[in-house]
């Protein structure tokens, strides 16, 4: 019983390591590389920044949907509840832990519980990290929009008085 957790808890820090590295780099990959080499409006840029961290997200809950998979064929613990025995189920498992929505209809057992506590807990700074890297990004793309505006303001009144009108 005490190995299977000594495995679980060593899971669950590879995990942590892995989950917070993938996710500085995919930002910093979006600040870096994706949003410079878009062409768009900014209002149409925050859209692809948005679904960048939604698939960052994504990938994330799917290395953890690996890890209960992996677990669980080695014997460190089951899913229960409305399950197929499919790799599905441990997604959709890795999905309500994420995003600590529980659901309850599925639910760990052995010591798997580690991993699932430990997710619940890493979604939840990943998912505040990105809404604060999201709203980094709107207060950057707000003032980009109001300059944007600007320049078409001005552009608007210098043909006004090159047509003739002088003040």
């Amino acid at each position: 019983m005490a190995a299977e957790y000594a495995w679980s808890t060593l899971a669950c820090a590879v995990m942590v390591v892995v989950t917070v590295l993938l996710h500085y780099e995919s930002l910093r990959l979006i600040t870096d590389q994706l949003v410079p080499r878009l062409r768009v409006h900014p209002r149409h840029e925050l859209v692809y920044v948005i679904l960048a961290v939604f698939m960052i997200h994504a990938l994330e809950i799917g290395l953890f949907a690996l890890a209960y998979h992996a677990l669980t064929a080695a014997g460190l613990g089951r899913i229960h509840g409305a399950i197929d025995g499919s790799f599905f189920d441990s997604l959709y498992f890795s999905l309500v832990s994420y995003t600590s929505l529980g659901f309850g209809d599925v639910y760990p057992v052995g010591a798997l519980r580690l991993l699932c506590g430990v997710e619940a807990l890493i979604g939840l700074l990943m998912i505040g990290w990105s809404a604060y890297f999201t709203y980094l990004g709107m207060e950057r793309l707000w003032k980009a929009h109001a300059q944007h505006d600007e320049v078409r303001r001005r552009h608007r009144e210098g043909r006004h008085r090159g047509s003739g009108d002088r003040p």
